[in-house]
């Protein structure tokens, strides 16, 4: 049983595959990371299934990064950005979003309209991690129930069109070099609040600098009186 297994693993391709090809991996031997990655091969490769923990945290995403190409392999990279859940998981294998309009070039629909093969790729600043999505996607134009799932009401703006991701392969990668970032939007009331805040203590600063204090107006009143003393005396 155990062997018909591994017959089976060594005729399935590895979605591992999607990106190591031959070049890929004569680099990984030459500068001595293909043993670290053939155990990864070994192993099964990489993620297929989208696991609740994923599809927690892409929920959680504002922003993500889509790449297609062309037919004749030129590459394209657009961001797509919505409120927190605008990515959604429609079940473990299959991703979704409302596209919404931009500057309508059309570049990311015109390539699926001629190359499936697309990669998303999903960054938390916060918490330094990022995900790789490797998979094929499809343009929906024609559905309104699933655009109609995909919307958020309290959104102001409304998708064009779905953007439907079918999962091949999915990976993480290490946070190196990764800058850690917050979004300003969860921290903006309290930002709000201090800035009043400080707005408020200046103008008390500036007025107990106008206000002379109870000593300095019992030296201008003895300044006073020197003066009237001395004007008597002339």
């Amino acid at each position: 049983m155990r062997s018909r297994r591994k017959r089976a693993r060594a005729n399935m391709a590895l979605n591992t595959d999607l990106a190591f090809t031959d070049s890929v991996k004569a680099i990984q031997e030459a500068r001595g990371s293909r043993a670290a990655y053939r155990r990864v091969e070994e192993r099964g490769g990489f993620e297929r299934r989208i696991t609740p923990e994923l599809a927690r945290f892409l929920s959680e995403r504002t922003s993500v990064y889509l790449a297609t190409a062309n037919a004749l392999g030129q590459p394209y990279v657009q961001h797509r950005g919505g409120p927190p859940g605008f990515l959604r998981a429609l079940d473990d294998r299959t991703l979704a979003f409302a596209d919404f309009r931009g500057n309508r070039q059309y570049i990311s629909l015109g390539n699926l309209a001629e190359n499936e093969r697309a990669f998303l790729f999903a960054m938390d600043y916060a918490s330094r991690t990022r995900i790789k999505l490797w998979g094929r996607a499809r343009v929906v134009d024609d559905d309104p129930a699933l655009l109609e799932r995909l919307a958020d009401p309290g959104y102001g703006a409304r998708g064009e069109q779905a953007i439907v991701f079918r999962v091949d392969a999915w990976d993480r990668n290490c946070p190196q070099h990764i800058p850690r970032l917050v979004e300003a939007a969860p921290f903006e009331r309290e930002i709000a609040a201090l800035r009043e805040r400080i707005a408020g203590l200046e103008a008390d600063n500036r007025a107990l600098c106008l206000t002379p204090t109870s000593a300095e107006g019992d030296q201008h009143e003895r300044a006073q009186h020197e003066a009237a003393d001395g004007s008597r005396l002339r």
